[in-house]
């Protein structure tokens, strides 16, 4: 329910929270996921200043570095954004926000006294990916190999940590806790009862039949214009090869001797043994134990007593002598063990009281000689043997690649398979190919191997852990831009088409728009169009029912919400397809004071948004008091210049 709430109760200032994440990327990247990057450099910096904050600044040249990673590294979720999308969604100017933030809060954390420590840094380190080896574990020569890879220094990255170290701190408990009056949130709860009704019509791009095919010259500036909607993303070839547990299968073979020691050292496993099923009474008093006791003596069941008595029989199933002593006590072990099928034994003391035990069923089970477990234990040593080999051997290939050895020698030097995949996307799919099966393989190398930079090491990446293993790397990379048009042409020519359609179907929109804003019915003025539309739809309900699952409305519907009883309105389709024309025919209001329950759970909805809200006045606090100023044109000159420089795409 909350994310549709937001669209629609706060639906001006939805994009502003993805926006918030985009930000907040350029500050908590390095926590996350610095491989392919260069990591992130001291706020500061030479060159024209774009903001500054007390005696700290942020250079023109850090600003457009960091937006860049911060487009780097939300397109490796995203493998379709394009920098002119990211720009249009306002990526740049909340990278600036959070970074002039980070800037002012550095300030004021220094001005109050507040300090990160040494250790704390380390502990961030070392949760870092790009430095962990297989295991997950922090890599020291990792570590060192990628700074001097990514020629960064150690207190750049140290001096970035602490930033967002202290940010978190300081901002975080800010946004805990926040408790919402009634009277704040009734009026969006109540927004949740109100129903609307309103009349749509569909003017689609497709009822225009009479679009004439471009020209040469006409498509190929269309799609020029326009290349940012055609551009296929980053492919990659992966290079990969395989190792795993059945490469070792004849060199981890027990021999005779092993698998006879190895059942004597584990004799007590394979030695006669007996568990048993008992029936147990616990009762708090001597006295009252021997009381049941004589009741089941005179022939009642055990259970039949303990009820006379209000209690209940527990019963426990195939327990051994030591399990029942660790349970229990040895007295009730001893006696459950020394009595015969279907007797009483007890009352003796246990942990919890005074016991009765009755034996229900004995399992023994005969011991076993080494003729009958040699099998179960061969398997046991050969998958033990297979896992230790297998970790020398993939140690020793990290050792090979961390010492200078290229992909091709490390492969070639062990004898493994290189393998190389088609050029794939960041999802696996071949763009030339619908049909492309990835093997399964490769579906475990995608991220990491995404993640890596053209020149980085071969990396050792676990597909079934503690059993299969691959060591990837990228092979040809072939950058995000449209294909060739002539590769194309008849998709094009087609979306050209749908394009001059949906600019007759805006035109056409605004004319029934215009008729319908001076009285006319929407029907009526759908009917006079020229071309052949579909009938216009009356449509509507309750806010809270339109949104029931958490489900999304379509765009028009949606935007019945946001209007005036009587306006009527225009919204694109969206991808060339034409244009909605909506007129909102009334309003019912609702309350929401009579169902208390309703305002609680809104209450709840809201507490985060609040809480973000809270934070965001927190840090406009902090940058007023540090004093902090900001070039307007900055972003403009950022978006600018990667834009000249295709933002790595």
């Amino acid at each position: 329910m909350l994310p549709a709430f937001r669209r629609f109760v706060q639906s001006k200032f939805g994009a502003a929270f993805a926006l918030l994440f985009l930000g907040l990327i350029a500050l908590a990247f390095v926590l996350g996921d610095v491989t392919g990057s260069g990591g992130l450099s001291a706020l500061g910096g030479g060159g024209a200043s774009a903001a500054k904050a007390g005696g700290a600044k942020l250079s023109q040249a850090e600003l457009e570095s960091r937006i860049q990673r911060a487009f780097e590294s939300t397109r490796r979720d995203n493998p379709g954004l394009t920098s002119a999308a990211f720009f249009e969604q306002g990526g740049a100017a909340a990278v600036f926000d959070e970074l002039v933030s980070a800037l002012a809060l550095g300030e004021f954390a220094g001005d109050e006294g507040v300090h990160i420590s040494k250790r704390l840094v380390d502990a961030e380190i070392a949760r870092i990916p790009a430095f962990q080896d297989a295991s997950g574990n922090f890599n020291e020569q990792t570590f060192r190999s990628w700074l001097a890879r990514e020629r960064f220094s150690e207190q750049s990255l140290r001096d970035d940590i602490t930033r967002v170290l202290l940010a978190r701190q300081m901002v975080l408990p800010a946004t805990l806790g926040p408790k919402l009056p009634d009277s704040l949130v009734l009026p969006y709860a109540s927004l949740l009862l109100e129903a609307r009704q309103g009349t749509i019509a569909a003017i689609p791009a497709a009822a225009f039949t009479d679009i004439q095919d471009p020209t040469d010259a006409q498509l190929a500036d269309y799609y020029k214009a326009n290349a940012d909607r055609f551009t296929v993303p980053e492919q990659r070839r992966i290079r990969y090869a395989v190792i795993d547990l059945a490469r070792f299968a004849q060199a981890a073979a027990p021999t005779a001797a092993e698998i006879a020691a190895y059942y004597n050292q584990n004799k007590a496993r394979y030695a006669a043994s007996e568990t048993r099923t008992i029936e147990q009474l616990v009762l708090p008093t001597q006295a009252g134990a021997k009381a049941i006791a004589d009741q089941v003596k005179g022939g009642k069941s055990l259970a039949d007593a303990a009820k006379g008595a209000g209690l209940a029989v527990a019963t426990i199933k195939d327990q051994s002598r030591a399990a029942l002593a660790a349970q229990s006590s040895e007295a009730v072990a001893s006696a459950a063990f020394g009595a015969a099928p279907g007797a009483l034994a007890g009352p003796v003391r246990g942990s919890l009281g005074w016991v009765l035990v009755k034996v229900v069923a004995i399992n023994t089970i005969p011991a076993r000689t080494l003729a009958q477990v040699t099998p179960e234990i061969t398997a046991a040593l050969k998958e033990q043997k297979e896992k230790a080999l297998l970790a020398d051997f993939t140690g020793k290939i990290e050792d090979q690649i961390a010492e200078g050895g290229t992909f091709e020698e490390v492969v070639k030097d062990n004898g493994l398979k290189l393998e190389t995949t088609a050029p794939i996307i960041a999802t696996g799919q071949n763009v030339d190919d619908s049909a492309y099966v990835l093997p399964d393989d490769v579906k475990p190398l995608l991220q990491p191997v995404f993640a890596m930079g053209a020149d980085d090491d071969a990396q050792m990446i676990p597909i079934v852990p503690d059993k299969r293993f691959a060591l990837a790397a990228p092979g040809d990379i072939i950058a995000a831009a449209p294909p060739p048009l002539a590769k194309v042409k008849p998709a094009i020519v087609a979306q050209y088409k749908l394009n001059q359609g949906n600019q007759k179907a805006k035109a056409l929109a605004e004319q029934i728009r215009a008729k319908v804003a001076k009285g006319a019915k929407l029907a009526d003025a759908v009917a006079q169009a020229k071309v052949k539309l579909p009938t216009p739809q009356t449509v509507g309900g309750r806010r809270a029912e339109l949104m029931q699952g958490q489900r999304q409305l379509p765009p028009p519907l949606a935007m019945m919400f946001s209007m005036a009883t009587g306006s009527v309105k225009t919204l694109p389709m969206g991808q060339d397809r034409g244009y909605f024309v909506i007129r909102l025919d009334g309003v019912k209001a609702g309350d929401a004071g009579a169902q208390p329950a309703l305002v609680d759970q809104v209450r709840e909805q809201l507490a985060p948004v609040t809480g973000e809200e809270y934070g965001r006045q927190f840090q406009r606090a902090v940058a007023a008091h540090v004093g902090t100023t900001r070039d307007a044109g900055a972003v403009a000159r950022a978006q600018k210049a990667l834009s000249a420089n295709a933002v790595g795409e």
